[in-house]
């Protein structure tokens, strides 16, 4: 547990550049007192005390604003900024190095017992106010922006954003944990494609127009009347909708209520 708690300390130290010391963060950092109350009552969970660590939990919540159930299993060198109004639930698994941002919710879906909140992997980052819920697994390296809602399993060094959250970027390149600004806007991106490809079909029916009156006047026709149906760009339109391969009817979708960290 010391160890751990060692590490949350260098991770704060490296990560955050208003930390401006080891006494600042033991006084000043609300997510390192939820991590350090964490420890020590997911020590006494383990052990099968009952009640007082599901205690201790709720008076960690009052301090910090940070509710994380006993039972979650929090690795090494996590750092939660901020920390207000992060939720992490009873089966939830973090991985080494991860950084939560203030907002997030590691939740269940349903009513099921067993596995049923998320689990990430090594140095995944998850922005402010994301949600990830239900037993699914984000892979190493990846981030997820903020305000996303993500529903699925993520590949490692991915990038998710959106509602649903959906991957947008994927590669073997080791990522700038604190590099928001560079998170891709898909949703203007899609906007934009759909623009152009409204611009080609208004063009393509422009000259079907001109073809049926040449014929009308009994004129031969100049050109070929028609185009293709499809552009390339419909490839990532199709993607982003969810309807790309492998995905199933009502892919991305919540289905079910959360709830939350129980």
């Amino acid at each position: 547990m010391l160890r751990a708690i060692g590490a949350d300390l260098r991770m704060i130290k490296e990560r955050d550049p208003a930390a401006r010391g080891t006494v600042e963060i033991l006084l000043c950092y609300p997510g390192f007192h939820a991590l350090v109350l964490h420890r020590f009552s997911h020590r006494l969970w383990r052990l099968g005390l009952p009640l007082v660590p599901r205690v201790l939990s709720q008076v960690g919540r009052s301090l910090t604003g940070v509710e994380i159930h006993p039972g979650a299993q929090i690795g090494h060198g996590v750092f939660i900024d901020h920390g207000m109004g992060v939720v992490i639930g009873e089966t939830a698994v973090i991985g080494d190095r991860c950084l939560l941002f203030q907002g997030v919710t590691l939740g269940g879906t349903g009513k099921e017992h067993g596995k049923r909140h998320p689990t990430l992997g090594e140095n995944v980052v998850v922005g402010a106010g994301a949600q990830v819920l239900g037993a699914i697994a984000v892979g190493s390296n990846t981030r997820i922006g903020a305000g996303s809602v993500v529903l699925r399993d993520v590949a490692p060094d991915s990038t998710v954003v959106g509602v649903p959250g959906r991957v947008v970027h994927q590669s073997g390149v080791r990522i700038d944990p604190l590099a928001h600004s560079q998170l891709p806007d898909a949703e203007a991106r899609v906007i934009r494609n759909l623009m152009e490809r409204i611009d080609t079909l208004e063009g393509e029916v422009g000259r079907l127009q001109n073809c049926l009156r040449e014929v009308a006047a009994g004129r031969p026709l100049q050109d070929i009347c028609g185009g293709k149906a499809q552009n390339l760009r419909d490839r990532e339109i199709l993607e982003f909708l969810g309807d790309g391969p492998g995905d199933g009817p009502g892919s991305g979708l919540l289905t079910a209520p959360t709830d939350g960290a129980d």
